[in-house]
């Protein structure tokens, strides 16, 4: 059998505005049928890759092939992708239909193709019932989904999307991430989408490339990412971290000592059976806040180990609360606690207890 070529191959791309490098030798590949996402802040060079896919910026360095086609030279319109804008631009003045047609339309499309597959679009994203509205008579989440549809009716190899949920509030951008991956499901298309929001790419992605100052970090499923992040950056950009930095001596009985910079004397730490150091090497501890427990009793089980801190502070927010605590002078950690846990919800400000988790748990970066 012969294997496809991958919907989007992009090698060692490099894109320069004046002196500033905004992409830096940027690679990836996107599977067919995958939703794929490029995550990271502000200026991380993430909306410049995506317009050099589409074809609206020439890279000054590196190849893009979609479908196995080399996209040198080859105009915005006549690429098999369509993008998607973040202010969704739909023509005011004309219905839902009318804006999702206008693609067919302009492609001299015969009136009755035109018909069904806009009939197809709008059944994709559950607008069927509102084709002779106006945009302006439609919600938020009802117009990104015009989009959509006038994206789709088009059949590009592949969608490409620029921060699609970023107008609208908090609610209806949660409600809108699932959709927006059941109705990439149901078009069975590749998905290519920017954004910054670390919640929306990992609710909705297969796969996520996070990028920070025009360089791809890490690539990864969303639990990979955050589950065993390969950069301090990573870690701390994609969900709430606790981190103990500091040097990394001797192994002691089984547990690696690390003199670290936060907390006061030499402190043991067992690290995951892989983790291999070598003597003076910079070392960061990372765990997640759900993952850490409080007691105060400093025994654990065999397969947890702990380290002594106060309650700072008791934040409640609903389905959990959040503890502050104190280890050492100028460490903070955060811990999350779920409101149904017994034992640990009746701690206030002050309290010395013991902050457990467990061994497997521990993400060990080395610089």
């Amino acid at each position: 059998m012969v294997e496809q070529p991958a919907s989007i191959d992009v090698t060692s791309l490099v894109k320069r505005h004046g002196a500033t490098l905004a992409v830096d030798h940027v690679s990836f590949t996107v599977q067919r049928g995958e939703f794929f996402s490029l995550l990271g802040p502000s200026g991380a060079g993430k909306t410049s890759v995506l317009r050099m896919i589409a074809g609206f910026e020439t890279p000054d360095e590196g190849t893009i092939r979609i479908d196995g086609r080399l996209m040198e030279a080859v105009p915005p319109n006549r690429r098999p992708v369509n993008l998607v804008f973040q202010s969704y631009a739909l023509f005011p003045h004309l219905t839902v239909a009318e804006n999702v047609a206008f693609g067919p339309r302009m492609q001299g499309a015969p009136r009755g193709e035109i018909t069904s597959r806009v009939r197809v679009a709008l059944d994709m994203v559950k607008l069927s019932s509102k084709e002779e509205r106006l945009p302006g008579q439609l919600s938020g989440g009802e117009q990104q989904r015009v989009a959509l549809a006038r994206a789709l009716v088009n059949r590009p190899a592949v969608l490409l999307l620029d921060e699609p949920l970023s107008a609208l509030d908090q609610q209806l951008r949660q409600e809108m991430q699932v959709e927006l991956k059941s109705i990439q499901e149901r078009a069975a298309c590749t998905f290519v989408c920017v954004t910054h929001h670390q919640e929306e790419a990992l609710t909705m992605s297969d796969r996520v490339a996070v990028m920070h100052q025009g360089r791809v970090l890490q690539i990864g499923r969303p639990e990979d990412l955050y589950e065993a992040p390969t950069s301090a950056f990573v870690a701390r950009f994609i969900g709430v971290s606790n981190e103990l930095r500091g040097i990394f001596r001797r192994i002691d009985g089984g547990r690696a000592v690390v003199q670290s910079q936060d907390l006061p004397g030499e402190v043991q730490i067992v690290l995951p059976g892989h983790t291999v150091l070598q003597e003076g090497s910079a070392v960061t501890v990372l765990l997640r806040p759900e993952r850490l427990r409080l007691s105060t009793v400093a025994q654990g089980l065999s397969s947890e180990q702990s380290l002594p801190a106060s309650v700072d502070k008791v934040l409640y927010s609903g389905s959990d609360r959040r503890y502050l605590v104190r280890l050492g002078e100028r460490l903070v950690w955060n811990v999350r606690v779920p409101n149904d846990e017994s034992g640990q919800n009746g701690l206030v400000r002050g309290d010395t207890v013991y902050v457990r988790w467990q061994i497997s748990d521990t993400v060990v970066l080395t610089e």
